[in-house]
Formats: C-alpha cells, structure tokens, sequence
C-alpha cells in the first residue's frame, strides 16, 4: 500500500516556498518577508525547538506583539508539531501564569514589550523564556539551528494549538483545535471569501487573536500575502489598503465605527477590496450601511463561536430582514433549539448550536465543560451550544437575537440589548453604544444604556429621544456616557465588567 502523504498545512508551506520562494509571504511595517525566507524561518525555529528538547504534541507559550518575529515563532511551533499557545499581552502576569500552568507549557517566547509583564507572572523556575528582540537574566536566546526541513510528520488528529479567550477570570477555558480543524478553517474561509494566491489580506488584530486568523491561515494555505499591522489605527488601516492594493481585510465592528469617524477616510483609494470581514459581535444595521456607502459594498458578515461553528453574511445576499448574519459557513451545519431542548421550527427564537469540520477536540482538561457543551439531535449527533439566542428565518438566515446572559429580565418581560443597541444607534450624535440591565427594586432589573457620543450630546434630551422610539418594555431606565467601554481583543464589549458595578451592592 502506498504510504499517505505528510498531512497538513506546514507540508503546504513547503510547497509555496519550493516553486515561489521570491514571492511576498508578509509584510510588517517597512519590512518584508519572501516564501522562501517563511519557509527557512519556520524551519529554524522548528529545529531550535527540537534541540532543546521540545516533544511532539508538546504546548509551547507564546506573549508577543504583532510581527514578523511572531508569524515565524507561532508556525515554527506548529511545524514541530508542539501544540501553539497564544497568550494575550493584554492579560495580567497572575493571568498569563495560570494559563501557563493550565495548558501545560514549560516554553514561552516573549517579545521585548511584554518583557515586564512576563516577569510579573511569577512563572516556575523551570520554565524556559526565550526572548524575542532583547536579552536579559533570566532569559534564554532562541538557540542557533539549521533552516533544513525538519520533516516532522503531522496526523489531523494532532493538536495544533490551544486558545485563550482573552480577559479569562477565574478558571481558563482552553478551546484545543486540531489540524484537521484548522485546515478546514483555511480553505473554507478561503472559498467563502474568494481567496486566491495572488490574494493580499490585512491584519488589523492582535495575532495571538483566533478571529485573527481569517486573514492569516487562508492566505498561508494559498501562498498569498499577509500584511501584519503592528498596532491598528483606522488611518494607518486605510493607508496600507490603497499602498498595497489590499484584497481582503478584517475588522471588529468598534474598528469599523472609528474608522467611518476618522477624517482619513475618502483620502485613499479602497477600490482594491474584494471583501472587508466583520466579525467578533455583530454589526449593526446602520454601521453596516455607512460601510457599504462609504468604504467598500464587499462587506461580508461573520457569526460564530472559536469552538467550532459559523456562519456569514455575504454582498450578494439578500435577507428579508437587516438583522441576519448569514447561512452556514461550508462544512458547519446549526439548528436552534428550546429551553427543554427541543428544536424549534423556524421562525421562533431559541439557542443556536452548531456543528462541523472545523469544530474544536474539545475543552483542554474540562471534560466536565465538553458534556455540557454538546447538545445531541434525535439521531444522536452532537452539536456544540453556543449560549446565543437566534432564530432562523424562511430563507436559511440566521438572526442573532442576543447573548443568553446578556437578555434582561425586566418585570416579566424579556429584553434583548441588540434590540435596543440597534435603536439607539440610529442617533447621529452615538458613536457606540451598550445596553446592560441594572437593578431595580420593582421591575428586578431595567435597562441602562451606556453611550460613546460624538460631540456633546444633551444626555434628558437623548433619553427622550431613544424612549419615544422604543416598545414600552423596553424603555430605558437612563443613560450615562463614557469615553470608552472594556472589550476583548476582538472589541467585543465585555458587559460582565459594565454591570458588576451595579450589581456589587445590590439586595
């Protein structure tokens, strides 16, 4: 029998690097990276890993900026086949710490701007920090190695890497993907978004991001190009789009509504665009239109879960309704099912659980969280439970109605945020806005709306006007502004932290 041949997407990197070498791979900044020197790079870090000892499957560390460095260090980990473990530097050193110890990681690599945090993290006196772009006492240098192929063979089933949602208190939960898993992200994303090698994505994300890699592991499986920003600015953004010819870039909705207020915008050619991505919350219909006008009409909308589920919402579609965030993505399938967990028919609201090629192997070390993840259809087969309220319509769209533990209870009454949010934002003088439920001592809980304004807004005159157009259920309690709002690396606003304040004292 023939023998299989090398699975995965470092054997396809190999590839692009032996009949392209001369070709772009990435550019960060002024500098700029060719296939060939992708391909040696990894190759060096692969090799660097193994001497030190570094085992197949093994979890290694990474709390670095955004870089060339750090493509090549993240890929070099999974071309040795060790197990990628991106780590937030927006994180505290106890936090970083705990993640160490949970994943199992005895290797870190550290960038020079995460140095200080790195050394708060009070890290065990056996684990290996290898510094990236400085040196110091008690930091280890990335060993010299050769940049031959380490042929290191890969299966699907092994792991690739485990990720961190970013701003995790209490007990991590890490989401384990295998290559299989990952490579089905690459080329259905590929396919989804019209990928091609001649291709030119913008990250505007941290890397260590999972949302991150819709502009990253697509363009690798083609042999496309990568442009990397080291820290996102919606001028910057604009500028590398026209000086590049961009084809395909990501943005976060709160990226989008800076990026519509800045006055770069209009002062460079975007005509290169064949897709601008959101993703990480959904957008909504008013930021969705200005995008449209005044950026690109290729706007493609993302819903999904980083354990495995998806769907998107593309420039051709044309759904009844503003709201819907798309049909599922190749490979996934999703169905919307009752409190009692039964599925619903269409047209009724309920929590999405999805399934699929590109579903995660599982929690790492919290069988406990996986049993409660699953939902299992009439045939017996497993969906993942998102914790999102949607519904689909008669189209095949789905409708994200709200996060199940961001919905108010108020008086009975049950009151969706992004009901409320997407009012709200139709006024001209909201830049963003977020609703949570504060306590009330009649109703339970009330909503409360929190508002980055544009300009100086009159806070009675801006209450009256949201409250005349919304439901009398839903009407707002007040309004507060604020200069900004806590948000995951993905500019997902983290409303845990907004009600804690109000909740703390209450009987």
């Amino acid at each position: 029998m023939i023998e299989a041949p090398a699975f995965g997407m470092p054997s396809v990197w190999a590839t692009h690097a032996r009949f392209a070498p001369n070709k772009i791979a990435a550019i960060c900044g002024e500098r700029q990276m060719t296939w060939g020197e992708f391909d040696k790079g990894t190759a060096r870090v692969t090799n660097a890993l193994m001497g030190l000892g570094v085992q197949h499957d093994e979890p290694v560390a990474l709390v670095m900026s955004n870089s060339l460095e750090m493509l090549e260090i993240m890929f070099g980990i999974v071309r040795a086949g060790a197990c990628m473990v991106p780590i937030s530097g927006l994180l505290t050193g106890a936090q970083i710490a705990t993640m160490m110890a949970d994943s199992g990681a005895k290797t870190v690599f550290v960038s020079a701007s995460n140095r200080a945090l790195v050394e708060s993290a009070d890290l065990p006196a056996d684990t290996r920090r290898i510094a990236i772009g400085f040196a110091g006492e008690g930091w280890d240098a990335l060993p010299s190695a050769p940049d031959s192929d380490p042929s290191v063979r890969i299966h699907p089933e092994d792991r690739f890497n485990i990720i961190y949602s970013s701003g995790t208190t209490g007990l991590p939960k890490g989401i384990v993907q295998s290559h299989g898993a990952r490579t089905h992200f690459a080329w259905s994303n590929a396919l989804e978004l019209g990928m091609t090698r001649d291709s030119v994505t913008l990250v505007t994300t941290a890397l260590y991001s999972n949302g991150t890699m819709f502009m990253v592991l697509p363009p690798l499986l083609l042999g496309a190009t990568i442009v990397i920003m080291e820290q996102f600015s919606p001028a910057g953004a604009l500028a590398l789009i026209e000086r590049h010819r961009v084809t395909h870039a990501f943005m976060v909705p709160t990226q989008c509504i800076v990026t519509l207020d800045d006055p770069a915008l209009g002062r460079h050619d975007l005509s290169s665009l064949r897709a601008l991505l959101s993703a990480g919350s959904s957008l909504r219909p008013d930021t969705r239109d200005a995008v449209i006008q005044r950026m690109t009409p290729n706007v493609y909308e993302l819903y999904g879960f980083s354990e495995g589920f998806a769907t998107m919402r593309k420039p051709g579609d044309q759904p009844s309704r503003p709201t819907a965030v798309g049909r599922p993505v190749i490979g996934f399938d999703m169905r919307i099912i009752s409190h009692d967990d039964r599925e619903v028919p269409r047209g009724e609201p309920g929590e999405i659980v999805g399934r699929g090629l590109g579903m995660m192997a599982g929690y790492h070390n919290r069988p406990d969280l996986d049993a409660a993840m699953i939902w299992r259809d009439e045939a017996g087969t497993a969906f993942l439970r998102s914790g999102d309220i949607g519904l689909i319509d008669e189209q095949g769209f789905l409708h994200i109605v709200d996060r199940k533990k961001d919905m108010i209870l108020s008086g009975g009454f049950n009151i969706f945020p992004a009901d409320l949010e997407a009012v709200i934002g139709q006024h001209p003088e909201v830049q963003d806005v977020t609703v949570i439920g504060i306590p009330h001592p009649k109703w339970g809980e009330t909503p409360l709306a929190l508002i980055i304004p544009r300009g100086e807004p009159d806070a009675a005159a801006l209450l009256e006007w949201a409250n005349a157009r919304l439901a009398r259920t839903q009407r707002l309690a007040g309004l507060e502004f604020r200069a900004e709002f806590p948000r995951n690396a993905l500019g997902k606003v983290l409303k845990r932290e907004l009600r804690a304040a109000y909740w703390e004292n209450a009987g």
